[in-house]
């Protein structure tokens, strides 16, 4: 058990120690007035408490990432844990709470007119395009996943088509209510139920003694069933996103950007969540191989039942937490992707609205907005989009690490210490240009030319962020004769 206590211990010293150190290279200004009162709106702008805020931004960025995202990483190994432990401290948490951050400076707006701030117009238009498709497709793939849920629970009754539908029209409400009538109610019920589920599973993990995985040098190789095709870096860093980095948090954290009292509540919500959620991908990792014993019979397991970490979380509920357990395994399993989906779609309109400049305000704006969103995903649900899924994870790593890149440029042209950025930034780019490299569902290349492309990449993604500085450092301290 010292693996596990010790990853707990360094998760929450890594909040406590270099949270604060990231807050104090910011820059907090305690006494300016948020965007929750300088653009109160009733409907997005809305005032509430950081307690509150602190469960539907861990639920926002939460879904299912946490939990099936470290089971199918755990087939990888006990380097499953290294990454979930420092990838929160030092990637996922960085990028929260700076990509947070700074909508609120500026008044809370979506994360690609943050980008277009710091990279430029041609990179705002990209990111615009990018972030929407992205937020369509996160909103009709967690329609499609909760419903076929839900209809093999309700097998001769209410089948994948009613329940879509259900699911739809409560994404409709949630995009269009004010933020604090329907989300602001529920979200916090759920974000506790899916923290108190973790914590009944670590507990009962303590309790009955179970043999949890001790990491040493031996075992941080390569566990994976198919290691030759699925080559521990960069596969890890892509299946665990949610519990370590994740680019779609940076479209969640606007949302609550406009609902924060004061800036000193930005840690506690933006990189708090974040570190809520490695412990959580933490505990799930730690159950998964202690529940079969091995990674070895968790993979047997997985492979038995189709690779579907649903089976695992569902098993492991009802067995060590009885009937209470298999409800917050429900609730997990199901309310967690669905949470998700419809701040989704909440995420694509203020994005859609920021870049025309359409006040929210009024109803009927908010729905000429949704509507092409809506049938956008409609569009998608009609067809196969299993392949497209593929892309979701480059995708999202994708979007973490060009809003690393965003902040690292802000930090610099700021004067402030931008390392904390900056080899995230790095690491990321590596992971996402070796990825697509040498992924099956990208070119297929071999590891050693993937890992040589991923290099160069990396060495020129930093060649322009060097030269960018001594060029900006030059026009502010021109050189006289």
């Amino acid at each position: 058990m010292i693996t596990f206590f010790v990853s707990i211990a360094l998760l929450l010293a890594g909040y406590f120690l270099y949270g604060r150190l990231v807050e104090r290279i910011f820059v907090i200004q305690p006494d300016k007035k948020t965007p929750a009162y300088t653009h109160t709106d009733g409907v997005d702008y809305v005032p509430m408490s950081w307690q509150r805020i602190f469960l539907i931004q861990f639920l926002n960025i939460a879904g299912l990432g946490p939990i099936f995202g470290a089971i199918m990483g755990a087939m990888y190994g006990h380097a499953a844990f290294l990454w979930i432990v420092f990838g929160t401290i030092f990637g996922g948490a960085v990028h929260d709470y700076l990509s947070g951050m700074l909508s609120l400076r500026h008044n809370g707006i979506s994360l690609p007119e943050v980008v277009g701030k710091y990279m430029g117009v041609g990179f705002r238009q990209f990111m615009r395009i990018f972030t929407v498709l992205l937020m369509v497709l996160v909103g009709a793939v967690f329609v499609a996943g909760p419903s076929k849920l839900l209809a093999n629970m309700t097998p001769g009754y209410i089948g994948v088509t009613v329940w879509s539908i259900i699911i739809f029209v409560y994404y409709i409400g949630a995009t269009l209510l004010p933020i604090d009538k329907l989300i602001g109610k529920i979200y916090p019920f759920f974000g506790f139920a899916i923290l108190f589920m973790a914590l009944g599973i670590s507990i009962s993990m303590i309790y009955r003694g179970v043999n949890m995985p001790e990491m040493s040098f031996s075992n941080l190789h390569n566990m994976h069933p198919d290691a030759g095709s699925y080559p521990l870096f960069p596969m890890l860093f892509i299946s665990i996103a949610c519990g370590a980095i994740s680019g779609f948090h940076a479209t969640q954290s606007p949302l609550m950007a406009r609902c924060l009292k004061n800036e000193r509540q930005g840690r506690r919500v933006f990189y708090g969540a974040m570190v809520a959620e490695g412990i959580v991908a933490l505990i799930w990792a730690a159950a998964a191989i202690s529940f079969f014993g091995s990674v070895g019979r968790l993979q047997e397991f997985l492979r038995e039942n189709g690779d579907n970490a649903a089976v695992v979380v569902n098993t492991i509920a009802h067995s060590w937490l009885g009937t209470f357990g298999g409800l917050l395994a429900i609730i997990g399993v199901i309310a967690a992707p669905i949470t998700s989906g419809d701040t989704a779609f909440r995420s694509a309109r203020l994005i859609v609205a920021d870049f025309i400049n359409y006040s929210q305000k009024s109803v009927k704006n908010r729905i000429i907005i949704s509507t092409p969103l809506f049938i956008a995903a409609l569009g998608i649900l009609q067809i196969n989009f299993d392949i497209i899924w593929r892309y979701f994870a480059w995708s999202n790593q994708t979007l973490a690490t060009a809003t690393l890149w965003t902040v690292t440029v802000y930090l610099a042209k700021a004067n402030k210490f931008y390392w904390i950025s900056l080899l995230p930034s790095l690491f990321m780019t590596m992971v996402i240009s070796t990825y697509i490299m040498i992924a099956p569902e990208g070119l297929g290349l071999s590891s050693n030319v993937s890992y040589i492309i991923g290099s160069v990449c990396t060495l020129v993604s930093l060649a322009v962020f060097v030269h960018w500085i001594q060029k900006t450092k030059a026009s502010q301290f021109p050189v006289r004769n």
